[in-house]
């Protein structure tokens, strides 16, 4: 039986934009030969026809999505049904903005990736912490729904009339750790109130050092955060004691915080990957650097991180240099999918260079929305791209982006974003883009104030397209780098490396060969064996596209032998094993087997022979020259050896036996 094709239906918004049809269906590969006006209200019927049908449907409005859902929830056709935003998005511009809504409608088809869930157990256990009355009448208001601990933090006395469906303490909080479900606090100054006593109640003897645990933190102390990036912390809620309407917000969603909730695993970690550290050697600590939560700690060889404290920001993902921490929230295969489809969508419908906004879904989706309904809403040319946190997109992305076809790419800020994260990001790919002879300002961070200004920023001039064959990326972030450098190089090519910027987790390592002792610690430590040694001589060999900068080699090396260059070299050479030092092998004096190194050997021998009490006037030194087997034998077996025991006794056997007996018996 033939698959249904699916539907395509365009709305124009009560005659608010102008959609081309004609040239949407050709970018989107979607049969639609008719824009309605009204479809969520007068021309519904159109909808409702639709969905009764068999095949997947595709309604390109947004702000009526709920409705069309409800809808497809009766017709027994919700798994059916994709809503997609063209009007605030694209339609409401200055431009013409068809190609671009083709490009949302092929993105939209993508749908997104799936992610990893875990559940997270809150059994409503509150502590208020604050000052004086505040504190007391917050948890008041709380006891009825949580079960509350009143933390106040400068009252020596209590009212006999505190409410008793709460426990009252004070102390002030000198650690916090865990987030939702899982708080754990120590305390300084901690006592409890009094649990008799007429008039007003007192506090018993204060103690430093006090332990708790808690499922729900309402700080309303109004001094420094309990934890860094605490907006991010799930389960902590502040809010300035000053302002009634923030203590309500507040409390009002700590009441929420009762039972189990599924939380994404942002980030997948593979510790085989993580170049943290060898033997005791500090190496890649870009995670730990840029994570604004502190849901990274160092663990041994590798590092840890918490999943109840990460917030998804994707920092990590974006500077990890192997890719052991790696976002699921989107994978980075998915994202690339979604850029590539867009820009070959856009294309097809006849749009001519696409510029990327990155976005998140909170102060970014909100600024796009005002800047149409109130303004001149994105250029025709501008194509919205949601991702969960824009510290997510990382100099790969960008790079990425421009080697898919987009002549720009914007990432939109907000008043939370970490632009420590980003900002070296961008130094890195506008290094890279130098290297392959992009010109232009293609990579921009963008903070505007209000939408107006977001889009007069976008509508000033726009770069060139570039002049780049689109390519597919394939593999990890470090292969869409590489690929997608040589596609933006082109003919042109450089012939030297790329210098990028110091940290950057591209490069080379350079050996100097006059300190060298070839002793091969750096090889073996090497996380992702880019330093390779060759178990048939002495040689050290080098696989720069391996290199990950971490600089463990380096710091191991006892000679202090090595330098890193940070650099990106785009020829094939990288991807086979240059050698970086090589000697020739010594030859065991007793049996000629090839060992060691034999400049150490012949150095070692001339350091030692007759200049020490142990190699004088004896043949000691020869040992220094023998293989290991050949060194065994001569320790064991020679007579002048220090452990020689003499002749080993022969072996008797029973005929041994026989003729002493018979001997003896002869005697007598």
């Amino acid at each position: 039986m033939a698959e249904t094709a699916p539907r395509l239906l365009l709305c124009d918004c009560t005659g608010t934009m102008r959609p081309d049809a004609e040239a949407i269906a050709k970018g989107c590969g979607l049969a639609c030969d008719q824009v309605h006006s009204h479809l969520c209200r007068t021309q519904a019927a159109v909808a409702v026809s639709a969905l009764q049908g068999d095949g997947e449907v595709i309604i390109a409005c947004g702000q009526e999505a709920p409705a069309f859902l409800d809808l497809a929830e009766e017709l027994g056709a919700a798994d059916r049904l994709t809503c997609v935003d063209i009007r605030d998005r694209a339609g409401w511009s200055d431009d013409d903005a068809s190609p671009k809504m083709a490009a949302l409608i092929a993105d939209a088809r993508v749908g997104p990736a799936p992610v990893p869930m875990m559940d997270v157990e809150s059994e409503g256990l509150c502590l208020v912490y604050g000052a004086g009355e505040l504190a007391l009448a917050a948890a008041a208001r709380l006891a009825p729904a949580l079960s509350v601990t009143c933390m106040v933090t400068d009252l020596d006395q209590i009212d006999a009339g505190t409410d008793a469906d709460m426990d009252v303490v004070t102390g002030r909080i000198t650690q916090a750790t865990g987030a939702l479900g899982k708080f754990a606090l120590q305390i300084d100054g901690f006592a409890e109130l009094a649990p008799a006593g007429r008039g007003s109640r007192d506090f018993s003897d204060r103690q430093d050092g006090a332990k708790s645990d808690c499922d729900i933190i309402v700080d309303l102390s109004g001094g420094q955060p309990l934890f860094p990036a605490h907006h991010k912390r799930d389960g902590y809620l502040r809010a300035d004691p000053g302002d009634p309407l923030a203590v309500e917000r507040a409390l009002f969603d700590a009441a929420q915080l009762v039972g189990t909730f599924e939380k994404p695993l942002h980030i997948r970690f593979d510790e085989s990957l993580c170049a943290h550290s060898r033997a005791s050697r500090q190496g890649c600590n870009r995670c730990l650097d840029v994570c604004p939560t502190g849901a990274i700690t160092p663990d041994g060889d590798t590092v840890r991180i918490d999943p109840n404290i990460c917030a998804g920001c994707g920092a990590c993902h974006a500077v990890c240099p192997s890719g052991a921490a790696s976002s699921d929230d989107p994978p980075v295969a998915h994202l690339f999918r979604r850029m590539r489809v867009m820009a070959e969508a856009f294309a097809k419908a006849g749009g001519g260079a696409p510029r990327l906004l990155v976005h998140d879904g909170e102060h970014g989706a909100e600024m796009i929305r005002l800047a149409a309904r109130h303004g001149r809403g994105l250029p025709g040319d501008v194509i919205p791209l949601e991702i969960p946190s824009v510290t997510t997109f990382g100099h790969a992305e960008l790079v990425t982006a421009l080697a898919l076809g987009f002549s720009a790419v914007d990432i939109l800020a907000g008043p939370r974003t970490e632009r420590s994260a980003i900002e070296p990001q961008i130094e890195l790919a506008e290094a890279i883009l130098g290297g392959t002879d992009t010109e232009g300002e293609r990579l921009r961070l963008i903070d505007p104030d209000d939408p107006d200004a977001l889009s007069e920023l976008l509508y000033a001039k726009a770069p060139d397209a570039l002049a780049v064959e689109p390519i597919l990326p394939l593999g990890g972030r470090r292969d869409a780098v590489r690929l997608s450098a040589r596609a933006l190089a082109g003919e042109n090519r450089p012939d030297d490396p790329i210098a990028l910027p110091a940290g950057a987790p591209y490069g080379a390592v350079v050996v100097n060969t006059d300190t060298c002792t070839m002793c091969l610690a750096c090889a073996g430590l090497c996380p992702p064996g880019a330093l390779l040694d060759n178990p048939d001589r002495p040689e050290l060999s080098f696989r720069e596209e391996a290199c990950l900068q971490c600089g463990i080699c380096a710091d191991t090396c006892p000679e202090n032998a090595i330098t890193l260059v940070p650099q990106l070299d785009l020829s094939d050479a990288v991807l086979s094993g240059q050698v970086l030092n090589e000697e020739e092998p010594f030859a065991c004096i007793e049996c000629g087997a090839l060992f060691g190194v034999k400049s150490t050997i012949d150095r070692i021998t001339e350091k030692l022979k007759d200049k020490h009490e142990l190699f004088t006037g004896s043949d000691n030194f020869r040992l220094i020259q023998m293989c290991d087997d050949c060194r065994i034998r001569a320790q064991y077996h020679s007579d002048s050896a220090p452990m020689f025991m003499g002749e080993r006794p022969k072996v008797r056997t029973t005929e041994d036996y026989l003729a002493d007996r018979e001997k003896d018996e002869k005697g007598d």
